[in-house]
């Protein structure tokens, strides 16, 4: 049984990874959003209410009411099932303290730590006792994942080292299918024909420090070649518009998210991806986005802490620069220096489709292969 209540591609890979060596596979979801890879029909879906993205009261309700019918799903129907949790709801895990069923999760999201974006402290009420239940809970699993080294380091306050698992996950895209820009939709109807395009690409909530990409625009307002895309959504959207109307800032433009049909279109447009992490949580998180720019070869901008996982590739794979929040100025050098450079452009390109060879769809298949070896 595999439970999320938002599932994605990433949820899609396990459940087929999982129907190759299992007579039964079974989906506990809300919704399924497919890209990429479709959901093999062995796979049986038995449907819960959808995830609520916002605001934060319907958000967590959401949690809360799926939480209670994957509990009761668990403790009725699918009670002699085997269940692997992932990411939705993010206290979903915390069942196989109560259930009977053997439980294994997958965390690429850290929780209680996550909650420190909001401003709680770890002496609060609920991040104490979310802490204290971790580790019983972490301890109770039967396979215990995790994504990266670094997030291996924050999962293991709260469980013994040998216990996590440690598996990267892979990008929507198996190969590079970047666009030329002459041959480009998304390029010619958003004028970007000579232009080198910084973009960013994804939620802009609260806790998506997007504002640096603005910053970056300020600081390069003057160059005329250069343009700063900004596409997605979310409740900081307005703020950051009338920050750039403010600043009189035409090199910066706004775009909702694209269909699944534009997006390679889109993706296909960058020449520079930026993804910015909140440093006060960005040691282990590795947003999926970060694999589709690795995929079609284009070089990324990481904002996020010094220690963070994405630090670490930008030092193992040369395809990417890592600056804190502190470190813009030598950001927008970095923007200079590799628009203008086309040789080095092509020197992180190059890197970036070798980066994405660790990152394949094939990986799904070795979370199957781990999760087996805890019979042995």
């Amino acid at each position: 049984m595999i439970v999320n209540q938002a599932a994605n591609y990433l949820t899609i890979g396990f459940c087929n990874a999982f129907s190759k060596k299992f007579e039964h596979v079974n989906l506990i979801t809300g919704s399924i959003h497919i890209q990429g890879e479709n959901l093999h029909n062995r796979v049986e879906i038995h449907h819960i209410n959808k995830w609520k993205e916002r605001p934060s009261a319907k958000k967590l309700l959401s949690f809360v009411i799926a939480c209670w019918k994957i509990f009761w799903l668990l403790k009725t129907k699918y009670r002699n099932h085997e269940v692997l949790f992932v990411s939705l709801p993010p206290m979903a895990y915390l069942m196989n303290l109560i259930l009977s069923n053997l439980c294994s999760m997958v965390i690429w999201d850290v929780y209680p730590d996550t909650l420190r974006i909001t401003g709680m402290k770890e002496g609060h009420l609920i991040y104490k006792f979310w802490t204290r239940l971790n580790k019983k809970s972490f301890s109770k699993a039967f396979r215990l994942f995790t994504i990266s080294e670094k997030m291996s380091e924050l999962v293991g306050q709260y469980v013994r080292m040998e216990k996590i698992i440690i598996q990267p996950i892979w990008s929507i895209f198996q190969e590079n299918q970047r666009v030329t820009k002459k041959n480009n939709p998304f390029v010619i109807q958003n004028n970007l024909n000579g232009k080198f395009v910084v973009q960013y690409s994804g939620n802009i909530g609260f806790t998506h420090k997007v504002k640096v990409v603005v910053q970056l625009a300020e600081l390069l307002k003057d160059e005329n070649n250069i343009v700063f895309q900004i596409i997605g959504r979310g409740p900081r959207v307005p703020q950051l518009k009338c920050l750039v109307e403010e600043k009189n800032l035409p090199n910066c433009k706004f775009l909702p998210f694209q269909s699944d049909e534009m997006f390679p279109f889109s993706l296909s447009a960058a020449d520079l991806g930026v993804v910015v992490l909140d440093e006060t949580t960005s040691k282990g998180s590795v947003p999926s986005k970060s694999y589709n720019l690795m995929s079609f070869g284009i070089p990324s901008l990481y904002i996020a802490s010094p220690d963070s996982e994405l630090m670490n590739y930008t030092k193992q794979y040369g395809h990417a620069m890592c600056f804190s929040e502190t470190e813009l100025s030598a950001a927008k050098d970095y923007i200079l220096e590799i628009s203008r450079n086309r040789q080095k452009w092509i020197k992180y390109s190059r890197n970036a489709e070798n980066a994405a060879k660790d990152f394949r769809r094939s990986n799904a298949d070795l979370f199957v292969k781990k999760y087996l070896e805890g019979y042995e």
